[in-house]
């Protein structure tokens, strides 16, 4: 069971209840403000909650004078952007540390890299959550928001995370443009998302390569068609064999920021 805890105007605590996450309960969240503030109290998942609260009191030795973030992550960006990257889930020492997306570990560095070079970030390095970063039409997410053993979320954890995602596109439709998938299981996961939220998903379903693209029609009349961009995840399995080059994730990066309306001012 479920119990995200929502701030209302005056201060007070409402529940959420739920077998997971209650689509009911979410669809009275109308902001990304407010559902960022209820997904961060979520202890949906017994496994998880208990390794990313494991990791925050016996931490990296390198961050032992630090406070951890120790909750689920929520999204980054603005509530108005055009592009959405996905990743996997939290890094325990990095987003589980820091409390923000792909902040203060190696993937986020490829990453924030990156989305600097293309025009996309106001500074290339993504340190800690008060470091000044900013992203320009641009909102990072996952399909799993609390950090799991050994980075590998189960499918059944990822099925009981999905309820924020299924929210977070229905608040990002009226602005969302374009879509930067980073690696095989983020894929799997967003594309029934994509299909629940009021896109035309083809059957067979599109299969993840590296540099696929993929342009869903709109299937309700308040969707607007969408382009979904796959790329190799920035983990340092990648980054640091060579099967993903600055050069590969900027060259993706470029593409789905043009076709989001955010190519160079």
């Amino acid at each position: 069971m479920c119990r995200v805890v929502t701030r209302s105007s005056a201060g007070s605590s409402r529940p959420l209840s739920a077998e997971g996450v209650s689509h009911s309960s979410l669809a009275t969240i109308n902001t990304l403000s407010q559902l960022d503030a209820a997904l961060a109290n979520c202890r949906a998942c017994p496994r998880l909650v208990t390794w990313r609260e494991r990791v925050a009191i016996e931490k990296r030795a390198a961050y032992a004078g630090q406070t951890y973030w120790g909750r689920p992550v929520p999204g980054f960006g603005p509530a108005d952007a055009a592009l959405l990257i996905v990743g996997l889930a939290p890094a325990a020492h990095g987003a589980n540390r820091t409390g923000r997306m792909f902040t203060g570990d190696r993937s986020g560095d490829v990453l924030y890299a990156a989305l600097h070079t293309v025009g996309l970030a106001n500074q290339p390095t993504s340190m800690h959550a008060g470091d000044g970063l900013a992203l320009r039409g641009t909102r990072i997410t996952a399909p799993v928001h609390c950090a799991p053993p050994e980075n590998k979320p189960t499918p059944g954890e990822r099925d009981t995370c999905r309820g924020w995602l299924d929210r977070e596109l229905d608040l990002l439709a009226p602005t969302l443009r374009a879509v930067v998938v980073l690696g095989g299981f983020g894929w799997q996961a967003l594309l029934p998302v994509l299909a629940g939220a009021g896109w035309a998903v083809p059957r067979p379903r599109p299969v993840f390569s590296h540099g696929v693209q993929v342009t869903l029609d709109a299937a309700r009349p308040d969707r607007v068609p969408l382009i979904v961009f796959g790329s190799y995840h920035v983990s340092q399995q990648n980054t640091f064999t060579g099967r993903l080059t600055p050069a590969m994730l900027c060259e993706v990066l470029r593409q789905a920021a043009n076709a989001a309306g955010l190519g160079p001012d």
